[in-house]
């Protein structure tokens, strides 16, 4: 066949091939998308829109590392494409890279100066970076920084004059918030940002003054606060003294599934008695199933308080003859974050050894802001609860063993050789997660199906073969990883010649992926993982990413 027809005949496949891979993706079959992109790039390479739509692909699997490189392909092969910058630009945004989106975004707006969408994706997210300069600008040192937990007794929250912990620096912070919210709106960016200059000169002022995080006991005092019994007319769940029981427990959870919110003084107790068991624990936690019994692991819960209930359903309430380990991830995206969060938390108060929980990538400060449970604390509870969540996930072990046989961690393994099991007991964990080294890798690896190490889909942590999870475990004396963070069309997946599960348990996620979930129970002694899936159960007609940032639900 001649050159000339060959081309023709590969042009027109691709083409074939990109109606089927956009008929995938209305169909949230977004791993077939992708396939079937690929293929169609393969026959033509030098096709913006087939680059493009797999950037978009690849952003509904959360694989934002590997939507930036398609966007970056897509803009070289034409820098006239405004759907190349539009994809690249969403992916830094939902990677918290609002500075590298807004450069994208502007240019979108300058291709496209007639488009409404283009510039009100423009402003908000011109609004993102304000807002993050405002924050880098008033930041407090770490080592100047005082611990919200330690700064609260329980026993003094209530709802009364005086009653709540309102710091100077969340006052400062949310009025000057406001204020630059508002003129950026009216005023425009260049605008607002010589008004900010002069006002972030004031407030600073004000808030050396009041001695913002250098006072002798933090950032609330409590003597300005009234010692208060939970109002008579409150019906919820209560607890006695200072003992979570299991009646308390079964109590909270009628009430959530009721969308009915716990006081927050009990919020406040159930939270600071959780943090005190964690912050004792190693960074890697070491469990002992005894012969004859057995553990369940779960993994990305995400929010979905229903699905968590029906876990609960289907393998029974957490307790000492009924254990857990819950592998990161509960919150964000679901839009009952707090429902869920506080139910494990409250387990782990009632018996310790009832739940274990690892630490996840969206157990920080980062993606709590942009995926939804930063605004789901602070509209169901207060400020103050957002700033002690952040301080108790900092608390949280960061992977467990389990009777010296299975390795479990939120995300994967690392880039380098030779790590022993010591070596992640030594890890520092008390801060947010770095963008590098083991603690990152935990959060963010995943395997891949080649050998070798590659670089990441989600632009953090890193990729992993067969070849690195059989090393790890040998020089560790282990038999099998398991590991979540990854969402799965069967709620689980073995891989890495059945020495690696991934665990999935937010079924349907996102109402979106119809996939299942799934948790494993092991027996001991022999600890062979038994993996149960289910499907997803009815909720409220709450939204997921109801409480995320403006910008974030623009592009769900």
């Amino acid at each position: 066949m001649p050159a000339m027809e060959t081309e023709n005949s590969n042009t027109s496949r691709a083409e074939d091939l990109k109606q089927l891979a956009n008929e995938a993706f209305k169909g949230h079959k977004y791993s077939q998308a992708i396939d079937l992109y690929t293929q169609a790039i393969e026959l033509n390479g030098e096709n913006a829109v087939y680059w493009a739509n797999r950037a978009f692909a690849h952003t509904k699997l959360e694989e934002y590392g590997s939507a930036i490189q398609d966007g970056t392909k897509a803009i070289e092969i034409d820098p006239r494409y405004s759907k190349g910058y539009y994809r690249r630009g969403a992916a830094y945004l939902a990677m918290g890279k609002f500075k590298d989106a807004l450069k994208d975004f502007q240019q979108v707006k300058k291709l496209c100066p007639n488009d409404p969408d283009a510039a009100k994706k423009l402003k908000e997210c011109e609004k993102a970076v304000m807002k993050l300069k405002f924050e880098e600008a008033i930041s407090v040192p770490e080592s100047q920084k005082r611990s919200v937990a330690d700064s609260i007794d329980y026993h003094t929250i209530g709802s009364g004059p005086g009653s709540s912990y309102v710091s100077t620096k969340v006052t400062a912070v949310s009025a000057a918030a406001a204020v630059m919210a508002v003129l950026v709106v009216y005023m425009g960016t260049k605008a607002a940002t010589m008004v900010a200059a002069a006002a972030l000169a004031a407030l600073l002022m004000v808030l050396i003054t009041f001695r913002w995080g250098l006072c002798s006991d933090g950032f609330f005092t409590k003597s300005r606060t009234l010692e208060l019994e939970v109002e008579p007319q409150y019906a919820g769940a209560r607890i006695e003294g200072d003992v979570v029981t299991l009646d308390f427990v079964k109590k909270m959870l009628d009430d959530f599934k009721n969308q009915k919110n716990l006081h927050k003084r009990y919020a406040c107790q159930i939270v600071l008695q959780t943090k005190e068991m964690l912050q004792a624990l190693p960074s890697l936690v070491d469990i002992v199933v005894p012969e004859g019994k057995h553990f369940t692991v779960c993994g990305d819960v995400h929010g979905q308080f229903y699905d968590l209930l029906n876990i609960f359903e289907l393998n029974g309430l957490p307790s000492e003859e009924n254990p857990y380990l819950f592998n990161g991830d509960f919150v964000d995206r679901g839009s009952f974050s707090l429902e869920v969060i506080l139910t494990l938390f409250a387990f782990k108060c009632m018996c310790p050894s009832a739940i274990h929980l690892a630490r996840g990538n969206h157990e920080s400060k980062s993606m709590n802001k942009i995926y939804g449970f930063e605004g789901e604390v602070r509209s169901k509870l207060s400020e103050m609860f957002v700033e002690l969540f952040a301080e108790v996930f900092c608390c949280l072990p960061l992977a467990h063993v389990i009777n010296a046989k299975v390795f479990v961690v939120h995300g994967g393994l690392f880039s380098v050789d030779g790590v022993k099991l010591s070596d992640i007991r030594a890890i520092d964990r008390f801060c947010e997660p770095p963008e590098e080294g083991l603690m990152c890798e935990l959060l963010w690896s995943d395997p891949q199906p080649q050998p070798g190490r590659g670089p990441s889909k989600r632009g953090v942590g890193l990729s992993f073969g067969a070849d690195i999870t059989k090393r790890f475990l040998q020089e560790n004396n282990l038999d099998l990883v398991v590991r979540s963070h990854e969402v799965k069309d069967e709620g689980y997946e073995i891989e890495h010649d059945g020495k690696l599960i991934t665990v999935f348990s937010a079924p349907n996620y996102c109402d979106q992926m119809g996939n299942k979930g799934a948790f494993i129970r092991f027996e001991a002694p022999d600890m062979k993982p038994n993996i149960v899936t289910f499907s997803a159960v009815p909720h409220p007609d709450v939204k997921p990413m109801a409480y995320a940032n403006n910008f974030l639900r623009m592009f769900s």
